[in-house]
């Protein structure tokens, strides 16, 4: 079916081919959304919002140093993505954190790889997230980020490629699963028109990771989730999380050390062993006998207790290392490296400011790029080059030359987009996708993830904290 109201830019859109119709297996849907009269988008609306409401889904920003509660932003035009794509994906997903994993345990260890790139070996060194206490450790199976959440574009082909790893606490993964719950309550006449694959099954297969990751040969595991606390941006995901697995939500003053480096955590009937830590709180916080000495947020003497195996924490303290912008060009050698494989997903190109090459390109073409600092999250400290003025470019420069360590750049991707419901007007919007994936005896992937969506005409930061919101993402047959 043809339309006039939803016009196609020069981009990629995941429903509209470039002679603006449908693309086969997305036609039920865009004629389900594009046939709605006004009055019952509206109203579909509406009930999206109360059903938010009633779940409590929230998410929290500071705003002028004031933590503000925000309901969930959940467009109801879902992302659609076959499952023969999705399978070639999921092999990549695999395979890169694979990859990773064995290259944080080679950074702890004997480093070969990093001896095979010297430049990359000062970088590791003198990065923030590479934890001297570390060296030597050897996690459950050798698994270091047990937990990643890697974030995917496609480009102005319709074809996906890694935009960055999170390894350290990735989050999002609650979203995915309530966004799927919303859907099915307000659009269910939509479900009915296809196949969609499950993701509820999430939280078993989460449960099932942590338990592999224990050292205790216990049959069932005493397992918490470690939470900053309520104030923290991501604390109603911890909450959920627990309360699907039904396990404790416990913050440090929940937790003692024993005399022999057990950890136990204080019941009314008194203590109990742990033998997971799900750790939601960075690696910094998390032991003040050796990071930040004033942290309330973590147990003292933690690590000691992880490196005797008298606990597991995950992920484990040290797997940011890899958790970097920089450390994310070097991932397609890891694969060769590591799995003597070529890598099946594709990654954007990446000039890391260290180099004086990719230095001097990047000042000479900051105009054209897009400049990131290596550790920052959430969208922060981005600054797109095309859109920038002439100000803010030179003030970028200032700081690249002032600290070349801290900056990547990466040229301008077409993000792709996907047809989004701003107030009762079908529009072009770009997204992204962060998938979940779970290394444990075994690896999972979620069927498709969190897709984020920039609400903003033109805009391609999708980040909530930023303004952003999201789409259930269906996998279908």
């Amino acid at each position: 079916m043809k339309t006039n109201k939803y016009k196609i830019n020069n981009f990629y859109d995941e429903y509209l081919n470039n002679k603006n119709n449908p693309r086969k297996s997305f036609e039920a849907s865009f004629n389900f959304f594009d046939l709605l009269s006004a009055k019952k988008k509206k109203l579909l609306s509406k009930v999206r919002d109360s059903i938010i409401r009633s779940m409590g889904i929230t998410f929290r920003v500071y705003n002028n140093n004031e933590l503000i509660d925000r309901e969930w932003p959940l467009d109801l035009i879902p992302r659609i993505i076959k499952e023969k794509e999705w399978n070639n994906v999921k092999d990549g997903l695999v395979q890169r954190i694979k990859a990773i994993n064995l290259f944080i345990h080679d950074v702890y260890h004997k480093q070969e790889f990093l001896n095979e790139n010297p430049i990359l070996k000062s970088l590791i060194l003198d990065s923030p997230n590479f934890l001297e206490e570390c060296k030597g450790i050897t996690p459950k199976n050798k698994i270091w980020a047990n937990i990643s959440g890697t974030d995917l574009i496609k480009d102005h082909l319709g074809k996906f490629y890694v935009l960055e790893d999170n390894l350290r606490v990735p989050s999002g993964v609650a979203y995915m699963l309530e966004n799927r719950n919303v859907m099915k309550k307000v659009v269910m006449d939509l479900f009915s028109k296809y196949q969609v694959s499950p993701i509820d099954d999430y939280t078993f297969q989460l449960y099932k990771c942590l338990s592999n990751a224990s050292y205790s040969k216990d049959k069932k595991k005493t397992i918490v989730i470690l939470s900053p606390g309520v104030f923290n941006s991501a604390y109603f995901e911890h909450a959920y999380l627990a309360q699907q697995m039904g396990i404790d939500l416990v913050e440090s003053s929940d937790l003692i050390l024993s005399k022999d480096n057990y950890v136990y955590i204080k019941t009314i009937s008194g203590r109990k062993r742990v033998d997971v830590i799900y750790r939601r709180v960075n690696d910094d916080y998390l032991d003040p006998t050796l990071w930040i000495k004033d942290s309330s947020l973590g147990l003292a003497g933690v690590i000691n207790s992880w490196k005797e195996k008298k606990v597991a924490i995950v992920n484990a303290p040290g797997s940011g290392v890899a958790d970097d912008k920089a450390v994310y060009a070097f991932v397609p050698k890891m694969i060769e490296f590591f799995l003597n494989e070529k890598p099946k997903l594709n990654q954007v190109k990446t000039y890391l400011c260290a180099f004086e090459k990719d230095k001097k390109f990047v000042l000479d073409n900051i105009n054209k790029l897009v400049l990131k600092p290596v550790n920052e999250s959430g969208g922060y400290g981005i600054l797109i080059g095309p859109n920038a003025t002439k100000k803010e470019l030179e003030d970028y420069k200032l700081k690249i030359i002032s600290n070349p360590r801290n900056f990547v750049a990466q040229p301008l991707i077409k993000l792709s987009t996907s047809p989004t419901l701003i107030k009762t007007s079908i529009q072009p919007r770009h997204i992204d996708l962060r998938p979940f994936i779970l290394s444990g005896n075994d690896t999972f992937v979620t069927n498709g993830g969190l897709t984020r969506v920039a609400l903003e005409k033109g805009s391609t930061i999708v980040n909530s904290s930023q303004g952003g919101g999201s789409k259930d993402t269906w996998v279908i047959n």
